[in-house]
C-alpha cells in the first residue's frame, strides 16, 4: 500500500511539473544553430576552465574507482585464502 501511495504521489508530482503548452515555438527556434553561452565562454577563454574542471572530476572518479577495485580485489583474495585454509 505504501509503495502504491508513493507511486501515486510521484505521478501527481511529475504531471504538476510538466509544461502546460503556453510556450510558443517559432521558426527562429528551428533555425538557431548557435549556443550563445558557449560562444561567449569560448571568446573569453573560460571554456577551457570548464573543460579542465570536468576533466579533473572525471579523472578523480576514475582514480577512486580503480582504488576501490584494488581494495575489493585484495579483500576477495584474503577471504578466498581463509576459505581454502579452513
Amino acid at each position: 500500500m505504501k509503495k502504491l501511495l508513493i507511486l501515486l504521489f510521484l505521478g501527481f508530482n511529475l504531471t504538476a511539473l510538466a509544461q502546460d503548452g503556453q510556450y510558443e515555438i517559432t521558426a527562429s527556434d528551428y533555425d538557431n544553430n548557435s549556443v550563445e553561452m558557449a560562444d561567449v565562454m569560448r571568446s573569453n577563454g573560460k571554456i577551457y576552465v570548464v573543460v579542465a574542471v570536468v576533466m579533473i572530476i572525471f579523472v578523480g572518479l576514475i582514480a577512486y574507482t580503480v582504488s576501490i577495485d584494488r581494495k575489493i580485489t585484495k579483500l576477495e583474495k584474503e577471504v578466498f585464502k581463509e576459505k581454502v585454509n579452513s
